[in-house]
């Protein structure tokens, strides 16, 4: 994550709505997919925030993530037969990850949370910077009746993590009882907002999706709930997730890294008639890929960083894809996609090159840390 310094690229960079609550609580910023967002705070930092989300609460601004709105007759099925995982396995209350693929070569242009809300109504959360054009495949390919909406800056999105995140919703009087990725609609002093059981961090979580108008007077409900909640920047949220081995798209997913590369194939309804991407994936699945994203963790004292080389002997077997220091586990953890050929079990020892200097890692399956998401 590099930062913007100049005052021109800092005022191409969208702002969330709650940018004066982020710059008058000591934020640092940064650039994330087109948006200025909190990347710490002054007396948090990544390592109080990562422990106050493993520990307690802590509140992320993730108003950057995209809003895609598609409607109509048939909308449902329009976008089951676009992403890949399988729509028809949830009921209207419930959300799904899923990813949209390039329908050509498989690989991942975005992934996505997808909320079903009704048979004619479907609302999609990408990853910021590629709203747009998940926006635009999927209006190309709608049909007569089904519209496409951005609705990027129209709503803001506050996460809510960790073990005590439902007493902080509970002293709001919002709902905390629903089952891990599911929505409900609820009302905050007058304020309509969409409360959501999913998050990024591994943690019992809640995401609130409110109008971008409402987002500093929620903001300011929930610091005034509590005493002990802790403003959160994407540094830790990058820092969690990286420890859950969850993938980030751009790094660990991306239009060169297919679902099957990047082990969510999971997320593929592999028996769905259509989805874009299937022909290609089908075939590779029934191939074997060449490469798969594998976990390392440290056991020299290294930290791994994206784009390091990893090798098994005098060989190059992979690439680090995310790596980052562990707060909860004290030393360095990766993803890497990593050969196929050799075959390589997980606990064998593989080594990192890290400034020119060889560090140890041992091939490990995430997640590192254990989820507590339920």
């Amino acid at each position: 994550m590099t930062e913007v310094t100049s005052d021109a690229a800092e005022t191409r960079l969208r702002r969330s709505p709650l940018h004066e609550r982020h710059t008058a609580l000591g934020a640092k910023f940064a650039p994330f997919g087109g948006w200025q967002m909190p990347l710490e705070y002054a007396g948090g930092g990544v390592l109080k925030e990562h422990t106050a989300v493993r520990e307690g609460v802590g509140v992320f601004d993730v108003s950057h993530l995209g809003k895609i709105r598609v409607t109509g007759p048939g909308a449902a099925d329009f976008v089951n037969a676009c992403l890949t995982n399988d729509l028809g396995r949830i009921t209207p209350g419930q959300a799904q990850y899923t990813l949209c693929c390039d329908d050509a070569t498989g690989g991942v242009v975005d992934d996505i949370i997808a909320y079903l809300h009704a048979d004619d109504h479907v609302f999609l959360v990408p990853n910021a910077a590629n709203t747009a054009e998940v926006a635009r495949r999927l209006r190309a390919a709608a049909p007569e009746g089904v519209t496409v909406t951005d609705e990027h800056e129209a709503y803001a999105v506050l996460a809510v993590q960790g073990p005590r995140s439902a007493e902080l919703l509970d002293a709001l009087g919002l709902p905390t009882g629903h089952d891990y990725m599911s929505f409900s609609t609820a009302g905050l002093d007058g304020v309509e907002l969409t409360v959501c059981r999913t998050g990024y961090t591994g943690e019992l979580g809640y995401e609130l999706v409110v109008a971008s108008e409402h987002a500093v007077a929620v903001w300011d409900a929930i610091f005034a709930a509590a005493d002990d909640v802790r403003a959160c920047g994407l540094a830790a949220r990058d820092t969690l997730r990286t420890e859950m081995g969850y993938p980030l798209h751009g790094q660990d997913l991306s239009p060169e890294i297919t679902p099957v590369q990047g082990r969510s194939g999971w997320a593929v309804g592999w028996d769905k008639a259509a989805f874009w991407g299937r022909d290609a994936l089908r075939a590779e699945k029934a191939a074997g890929p060449a490469r798969t994203l594998r976990g390392l963790t440290a056991v020299d004292r290294a930290i791994p960083r994206p784009g390091m080389a990893v090798y098994a002997g005098d060989r190059q077997v992979g690439t680090v894809t995310s790596g980052t220091f562990s707060p909860t586990l004290k030393h360095g953890v990766a993803l890497a996609l990593v050969d196929t050929d050799p075959k390589l079990p997980d606990g064998d020892e593989l080594e990192v090159d890290i400034r020119g200097r060889r560090a140890r890692m041992r091939l490990t399956r995430p997640p590192f840390v254990k989820p507590s998401v339920r």
